[in-house]
């Protein structure tokens, strides 16, 4: 088991879950972040601070954001490391509205 990023945080990268992330399996790029599936040590605490619902454990995926579970899994890797506090994008909020939370 392992912990995916799915869609919601296309165009958000809200960072409120990396702070809580015990190994940094977090990595970004400019629109979101992506979970490292070998870093990943399955702990859930990244889960509940996701303020758009765009984190699961990868058997809760829901079944029209599979695709995810292989994307976090190929972009993590080539990607830096996301372990602090960022500002979300420009439009997070809206989008976060737009989401329905």
């Amino acid at each position: 088991m392992t912990y995916v990023v799915t869609g919601n945080c296309e165009k958000c990268r809200f960072t409120d879950c990396v702070t809580v992330c015990p190994v940094e399996c977090f990595h970004g790029d400019d629109n979101m972040l992506y979970i490292d599936p070998d870093e990943c040590i399955d702990c859930g605490a990244c889960e509940p601070e996701c303020p758009v619902h765009a984190i699961f454990e990868d058997s809760e995926v829901p079944e029209d954001q599979s695709k995810w579970i292989e994307i976090n899994a190929d972009r993590a890797v080539s990607l830096p490391v996301v372990a602090e506090q960022e500002d979300p994008l420009p439009g997070a909020e809206e989008r976060k509205k737009e989401l329905g939370f």
